[in-house]
């Protein structure tokens, strides 16, 4: 069976399926765009209407314990849409050695945090990658996912995306590495997408990959090059449902 290297962090009875991820990326592609530190040097006196905790969900892992996800600002437009501004206060055993601050619109209030400490299912048991995501526990919804680099104290936001899920159908980023154990020098990822075709077959949809992204640790900083034309699907091929589950 092959195995998608994605990050999943919630499961409801009656979607039945896992939990995909959309990639979003704003990179030029005729350009390596170098991903900087975070540094988060200011006080964190603000105040906070709401703190959730983020367990890893990578056992194997055993220095690395858990995230604080400090909800500081909370804002309706005149639509009703909710933007909110979050900390996240990253911790080793009891020590908080680093923090980033991130901002996601379209806020739904019940929404829920999820994390894994991995990049694939091929990482080693101290993997510097970490992976969260943010959303409603329910089909239908878009999640916000957000994937870190932390070494040695020193924290990278590599990438962030979207993603969408409804009773199989979709979109998702998967993560590729031939690297077994150690972190990877250099890996990528792509959106996948499967949704209903046009004709009146509901068992029938069409599956299709774009945004290929590839990303390289240059000394301690990560690039990353968009390899495809951006939004546009590079792939597509017409599948039956149980045809494209059967083979993840």
């Amino acid at each position: 069976m092959k195995i998608k290297y994605l990050f999943i962090f919630i499961l409801l009875a009656s979607c039945q399926k896992e939990q995909k991820k959309n990639l979003i990326s704003d990179v030029n592609p005729s350009e390596t765009t170098e991903i900087p530190s975070i540094s988060d040097k200011r006080e964190t006196e603000e105040k906070t209407l709401r703190t959730d905790t983020i367990f890893l969900s990578n056992e194997k892992n055993a220095e690395f314990t858990h995230i604080l996800a400090n909800l500081t600002e909370l804002k309706a437009d005149k639509d009703s849409i909710l933007t909110s501004k979050f900390r996240l206060d990253f911790y080793k055993d009891k020590t908080k050695i680093a923090s980033s601050r991130i901002t996601i619109t379209n806020y739904e209030k019940g929404a829920e945090w999820g994390g894994s400490s991995s990049l694939t299912n091929l990482s080693g048991k101290n993997s510097s990658f970490i992976q969260i995501g943010f959303g409603y526990p329910a089909c239908g919804y878009t999640h916000e996912n957000y994937l870190y680099y932390l070494k040695n104290h020193d924290l990278q936001l590599v990438h962030q995306w979207q993603s969408m899920s409804d009773s199989g159908w979709g979109t998702w980023t998967e993560f590729v590495s031939e690297a077994s154990g150690n972190d990877p020098e250099s890996f990528y990822c792509k959106t996948v997408s499967f949704e209903p075709g046009d004709d009146d077959n509901e068992d029938s949809g069409i599956v299709s990959y774009s945004d290929s992204i590839s990303f390289s640790l240059k000394g301690t900083q990560w690039k990353k090059k968009l390899l495809s034309a951006k939004d546009k699907p590079y792939f597509e091929k017409k599948m039956t449902f149980n045809e494209f589950h059967n083979q993840q």
